[in-house]
């Protein structure tokens, strides 16, 4: 992989989607190996994403594709993508510029404590 680029015309037949045509995507921070956040994507968006090396999503809310920074300017760019044993969630390493990933403004969109005494992110 170089400069984020993966390869541009993948075998996506591993990949499992669900019956909405969806599968969940996991982008996790290279440097500090945090969850930045869990979005969906459709065969379309992976595809694009692994073409460009920019993370590409489909928002269930919008029913559109959604790519990360478009409008927050905070674009996710990818180092690396993996699918699970079962092939039916993904996960991808990022380098995250501008804020962060959360729409709140914060860096990761897990930041908020399950419970007393739970650690911070």
């Amino acid at each position: 992989m170089s400069q984020g680029r993966l390869d541009p015309d993948p075998d996506l037949s591993a990949v499992r989607f669900g019956s909405d045509g969806l599968v969940p995507a996991i982008a996790q921070d290279d440097d500090t190996g945090a969850v930045l956040m869990l979005a969906w994507m459709n065969r379309e968006s992976l595809a694009e994403t692994l073409a460009t090396g920019r993370m590409v999503y489909w928002s269930r809310s919008r029913r559109e594709r959604w790519a990360k920074g478009d409008t927050s300017g905070d674009v996710q760019t990818v180092v690396g993508a993996w699918y699970d044993c079962d092939g039916d969630t993904l996960l991808f390493r990022v380098r995250q510029a501008g804020r962060g990933a959360c729409h709140t403004g914060e860096f990761t969109c897990f930041h908020r404590p399950l419970g007393p005494g739970a650690p911070a992110v």
